[in-house]
């Protein structure tokens, strides 16, 4: 109030007394009566805001906007141009890297190739092009750099290409192609116009002809020189020996046999292939084993199928990738008894008759021979000139005689060995076959083959009456037959085994599936326990896998073999012995 008022009373002494006002030349200086002046502070009725984070937001716009992109992130979180999404790569070089590239930057072993949509033409004209003359055109490039590699011969050769011709060299081939045509014209020839323009007549094609083969006629043939004569002779004489002996058969090679045992009869007469009297079954159950009983070694390249002597399995049979078949003792010596020769490839399958007298083989010879087992004749030999993959005889007492062999080239051929002819072929797959396994009391049989399928046939009807095929299933190389006979075994390539019904429907039993081994690739065999307790297969990595049937768990591993274990047999007498063969030649009893 008091600043007021002596506002008030300065603006009255003004207007009154303008005299004063000359002799007070400050007018502004308080009376020493009045009160000291005090100042107000400013203030303004706009919130204070805080510009802080704008600054920053703008800042890291602009940096968002300048930065490079990761090229290893999934999601950009704004809306990058088009020179960061094509700018190079950036950055310190991969400190463990060669080239300097980061391992997930890579597509190619080499580096980091950039995909280019080319037509395979246009391609293969750049890659000859820089393999001749040292440049190419570059797909991705920008304007202005088109080309890379020797840019010096790129502008000594005008950018040509391996494909693009010069103008000389199109000229002169014109030149060339008009006196080809002048000299096949006779002057003298008088057309015929109903000819002329008939297509299938020889003036049409040589009016029209567009290639230098259209409309010329095959001259007469030349006498043979005498190289080519000489030739012609020893392939017709070739032919005839071949026709003579039947067609095209498999190789043939002296069969042998050598006997490795002290005698083959002993002081009673009996034969060495004789079963000793007091072999019988030890248990009524099976159990898996748990040792290393013996190994046989004599094989020298891989063992690719075992199987024991029928019903008493005092002797194990072994096929072998060195053309050679021997048979080995299990009970007494454990050496091998006889080697039989008769092949001169690897022997891919082998087959006891019901007595053990008799086996078959079969090799990549193309030949299949029976022996006799004791004095290791070969009894007879068949072949159709194609590899047998598997031999199976019937299992019928009054059907021993005939055979059944599945072929590389989809056929399942039956012979009777008593006429050596071939008595039926069943042909319906689309690969060849690898197993062949008899059902329901010997009338019917499986298949499998390379087609991915199982068939069904009756025996001696060449029409299949079941046929098994998914788009899951995948080959399956190995098929076993469960004691009860009311299952098979399929060894399935991919690494599991699976169960089918032998019912009247051949159903795949879902609820029984063995897996964990690894046998993709490979033809592992696949067995049961004689009681049909445990299942059995080998696998890739030289192991023995052994499952419980009920609850389908692994029950036990044996490491046997380096390299893949192929085959295992269960001993038909002592339960809990196991034999197995693998690709390093040898067969182990455990």
């Amino acid at each position: 109030m008091d600043l007021l008022r002596t506002y008030t009373d300065q603006n009255d002494v003004e207007l009154n007394d303008p005299e004063d006002q000359n002799q007070n030349p400050n007018p502004n200086t308080p009376s020493p009566d009045a009160s000291p002046p005090r100042l107000l502070p400013g203030k303004s009725a706009a919130p204070k805001v805080d510009d802080t984070m704008l600054a920053l937001t703008v800042a890291q716009a602009h940096q968002a906007l300048s930065r490079p992109i990761d090229p290893v992130q999934h999601a950009v979180a704004f809306n990058p141009t088009y020179d960061q999404l094509w700018a190079p790569i950036y950055g310190p070089a991969h400190p463990y890297a060669k080239d300097g590239i980061a391992q997930g930057m890579r597509n190619h072993k080499l580096g980091f190739v950039e995909d280019a949509s080319i037509e395979p033409f246009v391609f293969d004209e750049q890659y000859n092009t820089f393999h001749k003359y040292g440049y190419a055109a570059d797909p991705s490039a920008s304007a202005g750099n088109n080309y890379v590699g020797d840019l010096d011969a790129l502008r000594e050769n005008d950018s040509i290409s391996v494909y693009s011709i010069p103008q000389h060299e199109q000229k002169k081939r014109k030149i060339e192609k008009k006196k080809e045509m002048e000299e096949d014209k006779d002057p003298e020839e008088v057309v015929d116009k109903v000819e002329l323009d008939n297509p299938a007549s020889d003036t049409w094609l040589m009016k029209n002809r567009k290639s230098p083969w259209a409309g010329k006629k095959e001259g007469q043939q030349t006498e043979l020189t005498e190289e080519q004569k000489k030739y012609a002779e020893e392939y017709a004489k070739k032919k005839g020996e071949e026709r003579e002996r039947g067609g095209e058969k498999g190789e043939t090679v002296p069969d042998k046999s050598t006997f490795h045992g002290k005698e083959e009869k002993d002081y009673q007469g009996r034969s060495w292939i004789a079963p000793p009297k007091d072999a019988k079954a030890t248990n009524e159950h099976c159990y898996i084993p748990k040792r290393l009983v013996h190994t046989w070694s004599g094989h020298t390249k891989g063992v690719s199928a075992i199987r024991f002597f029928p019903k008493h399995g005092h002797l194990i049979l072994s096929a072998g990738m060195d053309t050679k078949v021997k048979i080995w003792d299990v009970f007494n010596s454990g050496k091998c008894m006889r080697t039989y020769m008769g092949h001169s490839k690897a022997v891919r399958d082998i087959w006891f008759c019901n007595d053990g007298t008799k086996f078959l083989t079969a090799g990549y010879d193309k030949n299949i021979k029976y022996w006799d087992t004791e004095t290791g004749q070969v009894i007879s030999s068949f072949s159709t000139g194609k590899i047998p993959y598997v031999v199976r005889l019937n299992p019928d007492e009054d059907k021993q005689n005939i055979l059944l062999a599945g072929m590389s080239d989809k056929k399942i051929v039956q012979w009777d060995m008593n006429t050596a002819q071939i008595t039926q072929e069943y042909d319906q797959h689309l690969g060849a076959v690898n197993t062949i396994t008899f059902v329901d009391n010997n009338r019917r049989f499986v298949t499998s083959s390379d087609d991915k399928s199982l068939r069904v046939w009756e025996f001696g009807i060449p029409v299949v009456i079941k046929y098994i095929s998914e788009p899951h299933m995948h080959s399956m190389p190995s098929i076993s037959l469960h004691p009860s006979t009311n299952y098979l075994a399929a060894q399935s390539l991919d690494n599991q085994i699976l169960i089918y019904g032998t019912r009247e429907r051949f159903q795949l039993n879902k609820k029984k599936r063995f897996a964990g081994h690894i046998v993709a690739g490979y033809a592992c065999q696949v067995n049961f326990s004689p009681d049909g307790r445990f299942v059995m297969s080998g696998d890739g990595e030289g192991k023995c896998w052994f499952w419980d049937w009920k609850t389908c768990r692994v029950f036990r591993t044996l490491k046997c073999h380096e390299g893949v274990c192929i085959g295992c047999e269960w001993h038909p007498l002592e339960q809990s012995k196991v034999a197995t063969c693998g690709w390093d030649g040898l067969i182990k009893y455990w």
